[in-house]
């Protein structure tokens, strides 16, 4: 079974909150895929990782760039692993039957959304009755990170 962690955004919009969680993959020497519900959004996270991280770049590529066997971030709107990550970044509501191939998984949604949080709620029950490990985490007003009961 797969380590899901539940990520709330309270304080920080998806694209400012991301770097930081892939900085932290990145820094692992693990691999990430990112799916995404809509083009534009794969579009603009693309576009916020050249610019949001550390180092002002988060190295990634998506079906535009090519090549994902060398990118360690890969976004996507398919449910693939074409770049062997370990870790699986769900976004806006959507989820992978391919859950169990990861080591991790992080469910990102925006606090600040009734209906993103009631779904998120049932991604939980549902995950819980499927047998993953869950955990919650919810942004700080600095931004980090506090896990939840």
């Amino acid at each position: 079974m797969t380590d899901i962690g539940f990520y709330h955004l309270t304080t920080s919009p998806l694209e400012r909150a991301l770097p930081r969680l892939l900085e932290k993959i990145l820094e692992g020497h693990k691999r990430a895929v990112i799916l995404c519900a809509s083009q534009e959004r794969l579009d603009f996270l693309n576009n916020a990782l050249w610019t949001m991280g550390k180092a002002s770049f988060i190295p990634h590529g998506s079906t535009k760039e090519g090549s994902p066997e060398d990118q360690p971030i890969w976004l996507t709107l398919q449910d693939e692993n074409p770049n062997g990550a370990q870790f699986l970044i769900q976004t806006d509501g959507v989820t992978s039957p391919s859950l169990s191939t990861y080591e991790r998984c992080l469910d990102l949604f925006d606090g600040n959304d009734e209906d993103a949080v009631a779904q998120a709620r049932q991604r939980w029950t549902d995950y819980k009755n499927q047998g993953h490990t869950v955990t919650y985490w919810k942004q700080t007003p600095s931004g980090t990170w506090g896990k939840g009961a």
